[in-house]
């Protein structure tokens, strides 16, 4: 227990960092549901609980002395399949629709923060994995498997906002997701809008968290 509170007060900064956004994001949703008296973007406050799932697996992860292997690669497992929900809120800004009231600023600004929010834990969890995967592999493979991660990303969030799979479904009933994939694998040619979303949102994925980990490295010198 004490390992725990030692590691969240070294990592007091983030946390309040992550909490104040998250606060604030809270804020603009309930000034937008007394302004407008429409539950509507409710919806966001689940997507940013699913969101820090991935961010409080590894930061547990991370306040432990000991990792065993079986339960690293168990929670790594669990991590990379929640992750995609992360920079998923992304997507929410296709709810959004121009409209006649004054309040569409509004609405564009309550997303965009979840949206932030999303981004803020993805690139601080994926920070902690490349840390914790240290004592298992080398420098040149964690350099390389963390861009994979962000085109996994990319087809994960496609399979969620397009396919309208859950994270859970990869454990809990695999066969429609398996044969989704292999579709998409088999037949590229017909599933050309599914590769180029993978691809570029995997991309900027990976664009933001090199940004993110220059800005992170400058401020830790």
């Amino acid at each position: 227990m004490s390992t725990i509170k030692q590691y969240f007060f070294n990592r007091f900064s983030s946390f309040s960092l992550v909490g104040t956004s998250m606060l604030f994001s809270l804020i603009l949703l309930m000034i937008r549901m007394k302004l407008t008296h429409s539950f509507f973007y409710l919806f966001l406050v689940w997507n940013l609980f699913l969101a820090t799932i991935p961010f409080l697996i590894t930061s547990y992860l991370a306040s432990l002395k000991k990792l065993y292997k079986f339960g690293f690669a168990l929670a790594f497992f669990t991590w990379l399949a929640f992750l995609p929900n992360a920079p998923y809120i992304i997507t929410d800004l296709m709810h959004l629709r121009l409209k006649t009231n004054s309040y569409l600023w509004l609405d564009i600004l309550v997303v965009t923060s979840f949206a932030l929010n999303g981004m803020l834990l993805l690139y601080l969890s994926v920070l902690d994995i490349t840390i914790l995967l240290k004592p298992y592999v080398n420098n040149r493979f964690i350099k390389y498997g963390t861009g994979a991660i962000f085109f996994l990303c990319g087809l994960g969030i496609y399979l969620g906002r397009f396919l309208r799979y859950n994270s859970w479904e990869i454990a809990l009933n695999p066969k429609p997701i398996i044969h989704d994939l292999f579709h998409m694998l088999s037949a590229p040619n017909q599933n050309k809008e599914a590769w180029l979303f993978t691809l570029l949102f995997g991309a900027f994925l990976n664009i933001g968290f090199w940004m993110f980990n220059t800005i992170h490295r400058v401020t830790l010198k």
